[in-house]
């Protein structure tokens, strides 16, 4: 071994160490160069037109893990009320009406429970879909098929469909983000680019079973070199994997260049983003930022402004068998105040017409159970709401049945959610594809339709 490659050895070791943390924040299934038409390295990450005029620039997706009750949330049930402590379909159930009381909000007169009232202080900017339903009612096959569109196999997370297809605002940041994600159960899928370019993967802050007042990406700094040094290193270092992709042609090659690079610019960029010193007392009030999920929702409005294209913040605990009335209790003053807070500031500075926001779990509940004070899972209904970016304000669209078992009207699948998201962020669901194993991949893969009904 000559003293050229001792050294190049030496330093891709030191190298790596302060970069290789970065380098894959979620799970990769990689397609081979033939597969997707040859390697491009130039800015994959860069901004792209869509296909056709957006209404939505990016998206803000506030995930509430465990499935909440669409009949103590956003679809009231007088019947099933009145009919509380009967025998329900199941037999060895009894109907279950709901502990608390629904009104009537804003000019649309949206109705929503008493347990959210700085949420329903916006209701004229919701589009609430109560006609929801999915293929599955386990928790991690369902909340797979939320955010991939599958729980059969692996595929790409609806935030890297949405950054391959339309690019980060951004270079310096990450153009997906997760906010202390969930990573048990197969999480990890959840966010992955899988057969896309490793560059689309999401970027992990925290984790949902270990909350923390301030999640950050672990080893962003590099306290051992100055800014200079650790760019001369980067560059022997990208130099190799150059050289190592043009002779391999393997686009995990490609995906870990652009990680490094975005490591390296994140130093900078990504503290200050995430340093809420700035904000007022009162803002931080009104976010309840001393708590997980309020500081979420700040550094999601924050993420926002900088340019990142999707941001995903959760909320877990949603799985309510039983103690249903302590956790809606508990869990709707948790996300009440920092909703509300997000919304008006979005309002505020012009931002909510072209920032989509989601609010929903990975499906509803069932209006009977046998603890008398729970509900079990429900695939077949339940409800979400959305706001900005395109969508209608102050409406409310689908049904389920007079007792919530399941959608019977405007029924939207989460195939026809997925496409209707990248509508209006003016992506064809159809056109918006990647050659892998042979065929043409979506993430509505042959479902999905545009609910035009929704749209502004």
């Amino acid at each position: 071994m000559n003293d050229k490659s001792i050294t190049r050895r030496k330093m891709l070791e030191t190298v790596s160490a302060g970069f290789g943390y970065l380098a894959f924040q979620g799970l990769a299934v990689q397609a081979s160069a033939k597969e997707t038409g040859g390697i491009n390295t130039s800015k994959p990450l860069g901004a792209k037109k869509p296909h056709f005029s957006a209404k939505a620039k990016r998206v803000i997706f506030l995930c509430m893990r465990g499935g909440p009750s669409h009949m103590e949330t956003f679809d009231p049930k007088p019947k099933l009320s009145a009919d509380n402590g009967k025998v329900a379909k199941n037999q060895n159930s009894k109907l279950l009406g709901s502990r608390w009381k629904f009104n009537k909000h804003g000019q649309s007169g949206i109705e929503i429970v008493d347990l959210l009232p700085e949420t329903a202080k916006h209701a004229d900017k919701l589009c609430v879909l109560r006609g929801m339903h999915t293929d599955n009612e386990n928790h991690p096959q369902a909340l797979e098929q939320m955010h991939t569109g599958s729980f059969q196999f692996i595929r790409p997370s609806l935030g890297s469909w949405t950054l391959y297809g339309l690019g980060s605002e951004n270079e310096n940041l990450p153009g997906f983000i997760s906010i202390n994600p969930l990573t048990s159960l197969g999480g990890l899928r959840y966010y992955s680019s899988a057969f896309l370019p490793a560059a689309n993967s999401a970027t992990l802050l925290g984790d949902a079973n270990r909350p923390v007042r301030n999640p950050m990406v672990g080893n962003v700094f590099n306290n051992r070199l100055s800014i200079n040094g650790q760019r001369q290193q980067l560059d022997l270092l990208q130099e190799m994997n150059r050289e190592l992709l043009d002779k391999e042609k393997d686009s995990r090659i490609e995906g870990l260049i652009q990680s490094y690079e975005l490591a390296f610019r994140m130093q900078d960029a990504l503290p200050k983003v995430m340093d809420l010193a700035s904000e007022s007392k009162s803002t931080m009030a009104r976010y309840n930022a001393e708590e997980t999920f309020g500081r979420q929702c700040l550094l999601a409005r924050r993420f926002a402004e900088a340019g990142v294209r999707f941001i995903e913040i959760t909320h877990t605990d949603w799985d309510h068998h039983g103690f249903l009335t302590g956790g809606m209790t508990k869990n709707c003053a948790a996300i009440d105040k920092p909703i509300a807070a997000l919304l008006e500031d979005l309002n505020n500075r012009g931002m909510l017409d072209d920032t989509l926001v989601i609010w929903g779990g990975e499906f509803g509940r069932t209006p009977d159970d046998p603890t008398t004070d729970g509900r079990g899972h429900n695939n077949k209904g339940f409800s979400m709401w959305l706001a900005g970016g395109g969508v209608k304000q102050g409406m409310a669209y689908g049904a389920t049945d007079e007792y919530g078992y399941e959608a019977i009207e405007g029924k939207v699948h989460i195939h026809d959610l997925h496409a209707t998201i990248l509508h209006l962020l003016g992506l064809d669901h159809e056109k918006l594809t990647y050659k892998y194993g042979g065929r043409d991949f979506r993430l509505t893969d042959v479902h999905g339709r545009v609910v035009k009904e929704i749209l502004a």
